[in-house]
């Protein structure tokens, strides 16, 4: 069970790729693709390093980080990202 402190990571089996809409996110243990419009909000290496689920980019407005944190949650059902 993770805990309140816990970390979030981009699972070791996916990969990301920006392209003109945002992010492409590959997943290698299966055909799945999810494609992101998150224009240039995120790096494609955001993820590489474990975060808190509330941390962003700096210049992100109050109003992107909501959108972006509902995208999180999505990220981490689909399993590209993994609580650690």
């Amino acid at each position: 069970m993770a805990t309140a402190g816990a970390g979030i990571q981009l699972h070791p089996a996916c990969r990301v790729r920006q392209e003109g809409f945002g992010l492409l996110f590959y997943d290698s243990r299966g055909p799945r693709l999810l494609f992101a419009a998150t224009g240039n909000l995120l790096p494609p290496d955001f993820y590489s390093v474990q975060r808190r689920r509330d941390e962003f980019p700096a210049e992100v407005t109050a109003a992107q980080q909501q959108s972006l944190q509902k995208f999180v949650n999505q990220l981490l059902e689909k399993g590209f990202l993994r609580e650690q």
